[in-house]
Parts: structure tokens; sequence; C-alpha cells
């Protein structure tokens, strides 16, 4: 029996949509019609939509997949097989239609012989390799169970990570975003309004005012200059996002940067650890989680070196802690945490503990860099609105000293 999902008509007129069980196509039609149900769509779950090259690929996202991971965790714990687990997970997604078709799609492909992890790579777009390595192994050791638990705690920090920085980043772009519209309003609009008063007046400026205008016009160039300057660089990082070679040279360029360098690396540090924590626990071998782990922190620089690393370890016996020393944005205090791990045996909890140290330090310099950066941002609007005022105020009142 295969899943299809529907879309039609009741014999009452009204649209419904949802899902049947069937041998096949026409014995889904059939079913249906029976039912009185008009069909206009129907397909099977179990197969990957294309999408068009500028749309992402349709499946779960992390937070689905956090939640299915750690729901199919409990179900096995108690005692359910997969296939009654994901059962339940269906009938418990009324609400989310998307995501009932991948998960029948993934019951389906398990009960045609499949394993978990072949169903997520073959049903559900955007699942990262580490997940399905880490599915892989479970499957294979036995502690599936253990696994999608600390998969689900893994994609729920990882969002929290994402979660925390874009709430740190509201309240500064807001406070910035005031103080450019405040400037706009006033060199656009205000002051050059009352520039032309005063010239018809033939009453002269005031020195403050004559030295805001004339930074006014030079702003004004600047900021047209800044977002062609913007654009053109928009459109040559997007022809040339496509080059691997140039990926790496951007992403150096992030590690080099004065202030968000040391966050981005405490960022990449921190990924890395966890990651290739939670695959040596899960059961992956070093010599297929030590790639996987580069490729989940999401820097093209560190990637490339572990690949190229990863070549030595698994051909010349490398230890873990001399490939990492050889990769420079890895190369502060982790290669010391692996090789305790290497030496009591403690490997992949000594790389937790080290992911929890780069967590707690990336969040301590971004807490202290919201603190200077808030009251600089208060200080700019502060001050811009008291040249601005003065702008305005000086020449209203040499006009009133004039006219008595």
């Amino acid at each position: 029996m295969k899943t299809y999902e529907y879309r039609g008509y009741q014999t009452s007129g009204h649209a419904i949509r949802g899902l049947i069980e069937a041998s096949g196509l026409k014995d889904a039609r059939e079913r249906l019609a029976e039912g009185g149900i008009l069909v206009e769509r129907i397909s099977s779950a179990s197969v990957r939509r294309r999408t068009l090259p500028f749309r992402r690929s349709r499946g779960l996202d992390s937070e689905t997949r956090s939640s299915v991971y750690r729901e199919l965790s409990s179900m096995m714990r108690a005692g359910l097989t997969l296939t009654q687990s994901l059962n339940l997970l269906i009938e418990a997604m009324e609400e989310a239609p998307a995501t009932r078709v991948l998960l029948a799609g993934m019951r389906d492909r398990v009960q045609e012989g499949a394993s978990l992890a072949q169903a997520l790579a073959e049903v559900s777009g955007g699942t990262h390799e580490m997940e399905l390595a880490a599915v892989r192994a479970g499957e294979r050791a036995g502690n599936l169970d253990v696994v999608l638990e600390r998969l689900a705690a893994f994609l729920e920090e990882q969002r929290e990570i994402r979660e925390r920085v874009q709430t740190a980043l509201i309240y500064p772009s807001i406070v910035l975003g005031m103080a450019v519209l405040i400037a706009l309003l006033m060199f656009g609009v205000m002051i050059p309004r009352f520039a032309s008063l005063f010239e018809e007046s033939q009453i002269p400026l005031p020195p403050v005012t004559r030295y805001i205008l004339s930074a006014g016009q030079f702003l004004k160039y600047l900021l047209f200059a800044l977002i062609a300057c913007g654009a053109a660089s928009a459109g040559f990082i997007a022809l040339k996002s496509s080059d691997p070679q140039f990926r790496i040279l951007l992403d150096r360029f992030w590690f080099n940067l004065p202030l968000w360098g040391r966050q981005y690396a405490a960022v990449v540090n921190f990924r890395f650890a966890q990651t290739l924590s939670l695959l040596l626990d899960g059961g992956v071998s070093l010599v297929e989680a030590f790639p996987l782990a580069g490729r989940a922190t999401g820097s093209p620089w560190v990637t490339d070196l572990v690949d190229r690393e990863g070549e030595s370890l698994s051909r010349h016996g490398s230890s873990l802690a001399d490939a990492v020393r050889r990769i420079a944005p890895l190369n502060d205090v982790l290669p010391g945490w692996i090789q305790a791990g290497e030496a009591s045996g403690a490997l992949a909890e000594l790389l937790s503990r080290a992911g929890r140290r780069y967590q707690l330090q990336w969040q301590r310099m971004i807490g202290r860099s919201l603190e200077v950066l808030e009251p600089a941002l208060i200080i700019l609007v502060g001050g811009l609105v008291l040249l601005l005022a003065l702008a305005v105020l000086t020449p209203i009142l040499s006009l009133n000293s004039s006219l008595m």
C-alpha cells in the first residue's frame, strides 16, 4: 500500500485535500470516487516534487525536524516500531498538511524496506548530511531513539542561537533606521526649505546651518555612492557565489574582521565541536564524522581545510588533535580538549564540553558588543538630533533678532 496526496471537491462543492492509502493510482481514484470526492490532482506522497531553480527544495525545516525527531524518539522508547510511530505522527499533524504528506512519504519508504536515513534523504529535502549520518549510525547500532533525541536537542540549540542573534539585532536596527530616517527628512526636506526662505529674505544663514547644509549635500552624494557600491558588491557576490574559491576567500575575510571575526570563530568552533561530539556519540566513525562536522560549521574555508585534513586522518593515521591543530580557525584551544579526550577515551564528552565553552564565549562577546553598541547608537542619534535642532533653531533666532 502507498500513500497518495489528493486535492478535489466534495459533492457539496467544498474543496478538500488529504491523504489516502491505496495499492496504486487507479485504486486511489476509485476509492475517492466511491467516497463522493471529485479528484482534481493526485500524486504519490513518497515522490519529492521538483522545484524551480530559484526556489528552496521542498522538505521539513529544522524546527519541524527537531520536533519529529523528539516525538519519534519518545514513541520508540515506549516500545512502538518506527512505522507505528510515523503513523501516530501523521495523525497528529492535521493542521500541517505539507508535513503530513512528507511524513506519509517517509512511512511508505520505510514500509518498502528503506531505512529512516534513506527515507529522509529521498523524501525530505534540506536534511543535512550530518543528520543523515547520525540516523544511519543509530540504526546500525540499535540506539536510534537515543540518536534522535540528541539530534532534536542539537537542532533546537542551533535554532536558539539563530533566534538570539536575530533578537539581539532588533533594537540596534530600529535605532539605526530611525537615525537614517531623521537625517533624510531633515537634510532632504526641512533644512533646504529654511535655506530657501532665508535666501528670499536676503538674510545670511548662521554658520552652523551653512555647515550642516554643506554636510547634507556631501552625505547625499555619499549615500548614493554607498548604495551604488553596495548594489555592485551584492551583484558581484551573487555572480561569484557559485565559485568555491571565491566563497573561501570571502569566508576568510569574515574571520579576519576585527570584532566580527572572533564572534564568527567562536560560533564555528561551537558547531564543529558539538557536531563531532554528536556523531561520535551516535556511533559514526571518526573518519566519516570529521568531514561532516566540518560541513556543519557553515564555513566554506573550514569545510575545505577539514576535507584536506580528513585525507591525512584516514590515510596517514594522523591523530585528531594534530589534524585540528593544522586548521587555522579551529587551532585555538580546541586541539587541547581533543588531545585530552583522546588520552582519556572520553572524546565525545570532552568535545561536548568544549562546544558549551565556545557557546558561552560567544554569548559573552555578543553581550559585550551589544552593551557598547546600544549606547553608541543612542549617543549618535542624540548628537544628530542636537545638530539638526541647532541648524533649525539658530536661523529662527537670528531672524527674530533681525526683525526686532
